[in-house]
């Protein structure tokens, strides 16, 4: 049975109807996937996605941000569990003879970058402590929820991002730090991105 994200929403809502108790199921090992990504170092960034609304002749009369619902998260989580199932087999497959996979691997932030962040948080009365990396996911993570509850603080998450590191595509793999991956890679790309084609090739192999 193939649904849409609003078909799966409402389900899920209502507990109730075809396949309801398949879904409510996946979606119980979902929370708990991503309990566990928080509890391994994962950093929360949610960003608003703005989507826009068009009449009968395609022009735009309405822009709105996108609801991030249950089923959205649902089919993310699921789609980072494959994608680190596929690198960690890759991995372990390639102990003793070189494999050249393609992970998605991403880097710490910067410090110097961090710094002029924390001298900024401090002036809208936050603390972003940068002391270890702990301490920093930590910082990153209290200030995805404090800035849900304050408008103010919501200026700093933008500012956030731009002091990670880019994730990029590399054989020599570091984890994943954003995600808190040790191995990680796309394997699951909606829009076959062509580092997926690789790793699917290569994983068929």
């Amino acid at each position: 049975r193939r649904f849409s994200y609003e078909q799966a929403q409402e389900l899920l809502e209502a507990k109730t109807g075809e396949f309801a108790a398949e879904l409510l199921a996946l979606n119980e090992i979902a929370l708990e996937l991503r309990r566990k990504k928080f509890e391994h170092g994962a950093i929360s960034f949610e960003t608003d996605e703005v989507r826009f609304r068009f009449d009968e002749h395609g022009h735009p009369i309405e822009a709105y941000v996108k609801d991030r619902k249950a089923a959205h998260l649902l089919i993310e989580d699921f789609m980072l569990l494959a994608n680190r199932e596929v690198a960690t087999f890759m991995h372990k497959k390639s102990e003793g003879v070189e494999i050249p996979f393609v992970y998605r691997v991403h880097d710490t932030p910067s410090i110097d970058k961090l710094n002029d962040l924390s001298l900024f948080a401090m002036e809208l009365g936050f603390k972003f402590d940068i002391s270890t990396p702990d301490k920093i996911i930590d910082s990153f993570n209290r200030l995805a929820e404090a800035s849900a509850e304050d408008d103010s603080l919501k200026l700093l998450e933008p500012l956030a991002i731009r002091t990670m590191s880019k994730a990029e595509y590399s054989t020599n793999n570091i984890g994943h730090y954003g995600l808190g991956f040790e191995y990680y890679t796309h394997f699951t790309s909606p829009i076959r991105r062509y580092s997926d084609v690789l790793s699917h090739r290569i994983l068929e192999q």
